[in-house]
Protein backbone atom coordinates (compact mmCIF):
# COMPACT_ATOMS: atom_id res chain seq x y z
CA UNK A 1 0.00 0.00 0.00
CA UNK A 2 1.04 3.58 -0.58
CA UNK A 3 2.70 5.27 2.41
CA UNK A 4 1.81 8.95 1.95
CA UNK A 5 3.99 10.14 4.85
CA UNK A 6 6.92 8.25 3.37
CA UNK A 7 6.29 9.95 0.03
CA UNK A 8 6.21 13.38 1.75
CA UNK A 9 9.67 12.71 3.16
CA UNK A 10 10.98 11.30 -0.11
CA UNK A 11 10.03 14.45 -2.02
CA UNK A 12 11.30 16.81 0.68
CA UNK A 13 14.64 14.98 0.81
CA UNK A 14 15.05 15.60 -2.93
CA UNK A 15 15.35 19.32 -2.13
CA UNK A 16 16.40 19.83 1.51
CA UNK A 17 20.02 19.65 2.66
CA UNK A 18 21.97 20.17 5.90
CA UNK A 19 22.29 23.87 6.64
CA UNK A 20 19.09 24.86 4.83
CA UNK A 21 16.06 26.63 6.29
CA UNK A 22 12.65 24.93 6.35
CA UNK A 23 9.18 25.49 7.79
CA UNK A 24 6.48 23.33 9.32
CA UNK A 25 3.42 25.47 8.72
CA UNK A 26 1.11 23.23 10.78
CA UNK A 27 3.15 22.01 13.74
CA UNK A 28 0.59 19.70 15.33
CA UNK A 29 2.43 17.23 17.55
CA UNK A 30 5.80 17.99 15.97
CA UNK A 31 6.54 14.99 13.77
CA UNK A 32 7.26 17.06 10.65
CA UNK A 33 9.17 19.61 12.76
CA UNK A 34 11.37 16.77 14.05
CA UNK A 35 11.94 15.42 10.54
CA UNK A 36 12.89 18.87 9.22
CA UNK A 37 15.11 19.61 12.23
CA UNK A 38 17.08 16.40 11.80
CA UNK A 39 17.35 16.90 8.04
CA UNK A 40 18.78 20.44 8.17
CA UNK A 41 21.00 19.63 11.16
CA UNK A 42 22.86 21.90 13.56
CA UNK A 43 23.62 24.55 10.94
CA UNK A 44 20.06 24.70 9.58
CA UNK A 45 16.90 26.52 10.74
CA UNK A 46 13.34 25.29 11.19
CA UNK A 47 10.32 27.51 11.79
CA UNK A 48 7.17 25.80 13.07
CA UNK A 49 3.70 27.35 13.40
CA UNK A 50 0.53 26.47 15.26
CA UNK A 51 -2.24 28.50 16.87
CA UNK A 52 -2.68 26.10 19.79
CA UNK A 53 -0.36 26.30 22.79
CA UNK A 54 -0.90 22.55 23.28
CA UNK A 55 0.79 21.94 19.91
CA UNK A 56 3.86 23.94 20.95
CA UNK A 57 4.07 22.04 24.25
CA UNK A 58 3.82 18.59 22.65
CA UNK A 59 6.27 19.55 19.89
CA UNK A 60 8.82 20.92 22.36
CA UNK A 61 8.49 17.71 24.39
CA UNK A 62 8.97 15.52 21.30
CA UNK A 63 11.98 17.49 20.05
CA UNK A 64 13.61 17.35 23.48
CA UNK A 65 12.90 13.63 24.00
CA UNK A 66 14.22 12.76 20.54
CA UNK A 67 17.38 14.87 20.92
CA UNK A 68 16.65 17.15 17.98
CA UNK A 69 19.22 19.82 17.19
CA UNK A 70 18.37 23.18 18.80
CA UNK A 71 17.78 24.70 15.37
CA UNK A 72 14.06 25.37 15.64
CA UNK A 73 11.77 28.25 16.49
CA UNK A 74 8.27 27.29 17.64
CA UNK A 75 5.77 30.05 16.89
CA UNK A 76 2.30 30.33 18.41
CA UNK A 77 0.69 32.15 15.49
CA UNK A 78 -1.33 31.36 12.39
CA UNK A 79 0.65 30.08 9.43
CA UNK A 80 -0.71 32.90 7.27
CA UNK A 81 1.60 35.24 9.23
CA UNK A 82 4.74 33.30 8.24
CA UNK A 83 6.38 36.23 6.46
CA UNK A 84 6.34 38.20 9.71
CA UNK A 85 8.66 35.58 11.24
CA UNK A 86 10.65 34.09 8.36
CA UNK A 87 13.04 36.52 6.67
CA UNK A 88 15.14 34.05 4.70
CA UNK A 89 14.46 31.67 1.82
CA UNK A 90 13.28 28.20 2.82
CA UNK A 91 14.19 25.11 0.83
CA UNK A 92 11.21 23.10 2.06
CA UNK A 93 7.88 23.56 3.76
CA UNK A 94 5.19 21.21 5.01
CA UNK A 95 1.47 21.67 5.65
CA UNK A 96 -0.74 18.99 7.24
CA UNK A 97 -4.12 20.66 7.11
CA UNK A 98 -6.96 19.74 9.46
CA UNK A 99 -6.96 19.58 13.25
CA UNK A 100 -4.49 18.70 15.98
CA UNK A 101 -4.29 14.89 16.09
CA UNK A 102 -4.25 12.73 19.23
CA UNK A 103 -6.39 14.62 21.71
CA UNK A 104 -6.60 18.01 20.03
CA UNK A 105 -9.79 20.04 19.79
CA UNK A 106 -11.35 18.82 16.53
CA UNK A 107 -13.44 21.98 16.27
CA UNK A 108 -10.21 23.96 15.76
CA UNK A 109 -9.18 23.27 12.17
CA UNK A 110 -7.22 24.97 9.47
CA UNK A 111 -9.51 27.21 7.45
CA UNK A 112 -9.33 28.14 3.78
CA UNK A 113 -9.43 31.84 4.67
CA UNK A 114 -6.01 31.56 6.34
CA UNK A 115 -4.67 28.47 4.54
CA UNK A 116 -4.73 30.07 1.08
CA UNK A 117 -2.71 33.15 2.22
CA UNK A 118 -0.36 30.84 4.15
CA UNK A 119 0.32 28.73 1.07
CA UNK A 120 0.87 31.85 -1.03
CA UNK A 121 3.34 33.15 1.59
CA UNK A 122 5.11 29.77 1.66
CA UNK A 123 5.52 29.84 -2.11
CA UNK A 124 6.99 33.35 -1.94
CA UNK A 125 9.39 32.21 0.80
CA UNK A 126 10.41 29.13 -1.16
CA UNK A 127 13.95 29.24 -2.52
CA UNK A 128 14.61 28.29 -6.14
CA UNK A 129 14.58 24.47 -6.41
CA UNK A 130 12.65 24.28 -3.13
CA UNK A 131 9.62 22.07 -2.39
CA UNK A 132 6.37 22.43 -0.53
CA UNK A 133 4.09 19.60 0.60
CA UNK A 134 0.42 20.38 1.33
CA UNK A 135 -1.45 17.41 2.86
CA UNK A 136 -5.25 17.51 2.59
CA UNK A 137 -7.71 15.66 4.81
CA UNK A 138 -11.04 15.61 2.91
CA UNK A 139 -12.88 13.59 5.57
CA UNK A 140 -14.36 16.78 7.08
CA UNK A 141 -16.14 19.66 5.33
CA UNK A 142 -13.41 22.30 5.70
CA UNK A 143 -10.75 19.83 4.56
CA UNK A 144 -12.69 18.97 1.41
CA UNK A 145 -13.15 22.68 0.67
CA UNK A 146 -9.45 23.43 1.26
CA UNK A 147 -8.48 20.66 -1.16
CA UNK A 148 -10.84 21.80 -3.91
CA UNK A 149 -9.86 25.46 -3.68
CA UNK A 150 -6.13 24.79 -3.43
CA UNK A 151 -6.33 22.49 -6.48
CA UNK A 152 -7.87 25.37 -8.47
CA UNK A 153 -5.20 27.78 -7.22
CA UNK A 154 -2.28 25.41 -7.89
CA UNK A 155 -3.65 24.68 -11.38
CA UNK A 156 -3.47 28.39 -12.17
CA UNK A 157 0.26 28.76 -11.37
CA UNK A 158 2.83 29.13 -14.13
CA UNK A 159 4.35 25.73 -14.85
CA UNK A 160 7.59 27.50 -15.71
CA UNK A 161 7.98 28.68 -12.09
CA UNK A 162 6.09 26.04 -10.07
CA UNK A 163 5.54 22.37 -10.87
CA UNK A 164 2.29 21.43 -9.07
CA UNK A 165 1.51 17.72 -8.65
CA UNK A 166 -1.24 15.86 -6.81
CA UNK A 167 -0.93 12.43 -5.16
CA UNK A 168 -4.04 10.55 -4.03
CA UNK A 169 -5.56 7.11 -3.70
CA UNK A 170 -8.22 7.09 -6.41
CA UNK A 171 -10.47 4.40 -4.99
CA UNK A 172 -10.65 5.96 -1.51
CA UNK A 173 -12.10 9.47 -1.93
CA UNK A 174 -12.03 10.43 1.77
CA UNK A 175 -8.42 9.32 2.32
CA UNK A 176 -5.79 12.02 2.80
CA UNK A 177 -3.89 13.16 -0.26
CA UNK A 178 -1.27 15.78 -0.94
CA UNK A 179 0.03 18.36 -3.34
CA UNK A 180 3.72 18.71 -4.13
CA UNK A 181 4.86 22.13 -5.31
CA UNK A 182 8.40 22.36 -6.64
CA UNK A 183 9.88 25.74 -7.50
CA UNK A 184 11.97 25.93 -10.66
CA UNK A 185 15.70 26.45 -10.10
CA UNK A 186 15.31 29.41 -12.50
CA UNK A 187 12.51 31.07 -10.51
CA UNK A 188 13.42 33.96 -8.24
CA UNK A 189 12.99 34.06 -4.47
CA UNK A 190 9.70 35.86 -3.74
CA UNK A 191 8.26 34.92 -7.14
CA UNK A 192 5.24 32.65 -7.52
Amino acid sequence: MVDLVGLHKHFILEHLRPGDAAADFTMGNGNDTLFLSRTVGEEGRVYAFDIQEKALESTERLLTEMGAPKNYTLICASHHRAEEFIKEPIRAGMFNLGYLPRGGNKSVTTMLETTRPAVEAALRLLAPDGALIVAIYPGHDEGALEGEELRKYFSSLSRFRICASEFRILNSPTSPYFFLLEKSPKAAFGEI
